[in-house]
């Protein structure tokens, strides 16, 4: 599980008509077995997989979006897998469709490697680093040397001028770790850190996630890390950090106007499904990787008009129509809940999120 590079807003743009990022999950196949991976990752690809035709017909569909168009991100399994990967890419690039890839730590990750995705337009690199130490990263790899050559792969990366993302687990077995984790990271010029809040979807059942009370720690620890951090540190899947974040701004005396500026800002309203979609490597349309809820496939469908008009895109896109706590939360539009979190816990997308302790003002 790679989750996502965030890029920033260059231009205004209405999530309920484009989302920022669109996640291609390239191919299942994928050498490492972690233990908490939303693809359940096999070595084999599918067998009904995008063909290279159906692929470049997707990418295509993308442009229907128009102006400001979404960023893609190419995941898996592992994109380095699919033997037409620069094809696609270069095809993206001819569309004026910016790519960034999350590929996996494996001997077919190379410095060449990077180079030439650099060389075909790919814009950003996402890694995942799961401890500051080789125990404790390769235990949730699953595979022994990932984490030796994780950090090979962050030194080309910070050689090759390639902006990087690295994607972290926030998890019971690795809160303790995160500190440390931050350190290393430090000195490598990365663009973004983020750190992604487990969900039990997936082989993410073998890991603990973090309680809600332990969660809001972290996030008060994140909020005082952005102060200094030489990178961006971000969340992924508990936007309920959007609410912690805004709280402290506004203890610490914040205008409007300066919290507008905030690093932090930039990804209020952001949320499953809204700003954010995921196609699977069978060409299934759903709101994002960890809510796999298949709303159309791109084999027949169109992704603008799913994404526009859908109905269950089109709840996602009404931070209104939230249920429980979520439903009458003064936070729901900047907010809104981890969409697949209340998904996982109770089946209802448009359920509350069971991770966020906060008990909302009762007369919103």
């Amino acid at each position: 599980m790679r989750a996502a590079l965030h890029h920033g807003h260059s231009v205004a743009r209405d999530y309920a008509l484009t989302p920022l990022n669109i996640y291609w999950e390239m191919t299942q196949a994928c050498a490492l077995a972690c233990r908490h991976c939303r693809a359940e990752a096999v070595p084999m690809a599918h067998p009904h997989e995008l063909t290279f035709e159906q692929g470049v017909e997707f990418l295509k569909q993308i442009t229907e979006f128009g102006n400001p168009m979404p960023q893609l991100i190419l995941t898996g399994g592992d994109p380095l897998n699919r033997p037409d990967l620069y094809q696609l890419i270069d095809t993206a690039h001819e569309l004026g469709i910016g790519t960034s890839i999350t590929p996996a730590a494996t001997p077919a990750l190379t410095k060449e490697v990077l180079a030439k995705l650099k060389a075909h337009g790919v814009e950003g690199l996402g890694l995942s680093l799961d401890g500051s130490t080789a125990e404790r990263h390769d235990s949730i790899r699953g595979v022994p040397g990932t984490f030796a050559l994780t950090m090979k792969a962050i030194r080309w990366a910070q050689e090759l001028e390639m902006p990087l993302q690295v994607n972290t687990l926030a998890a019971a077995e690795t809160v303790d770790d995160l500190p440390a984790i931050y350190e290393l990271l430090k000195p490598y010029g990365l663009a973004r850190w983020s750190l992604f809040f487990l969900i039990s979807v997936g082989r993410g059942k073998v890991l603990q996630p973090l309680s809600p009370e332990d969660g809001e720690k972290l996030m008060g620890w994140v909020y005082e890390t952005t102060k200094v951090a030489p990178f961006i540190v971000a969340t992924t899947e508990a936007p309920s950090y959007r609410r912690v974040a805004l709280e402290h701004m506004k203890e610490e005396g914040m205008t409007g106007e300066q919290i507008k500026k905030s690093g932090q800002y930039r990804s209020f309203g952001i949320r499953d499904g809204h700003g954010i979609m995921f196609v699977s490597n069978t060409g299934e349309i759903c709101p994002a990787g960890f809510l796999p809820v298949a709303v159309g496939n791109v084999k027949t469908d169109r992704v603008a008009d799913i994404y526009r008009n859908a109905p269950v895109f089109q709840a996602l896109h009404d931070s209104t129509q939230l249920e429980g706590r979520c439903g009458i939360c003064e936070y729901h539009s900047l907010c809104g809940g981890s969409r697949a979190r209340a998904f996982g816990a109770s089946g209802n997308i448009l359920g509350e999120d069971p991770f966020c302790a906060y008990e909302p003002h009762q007369h919103q």
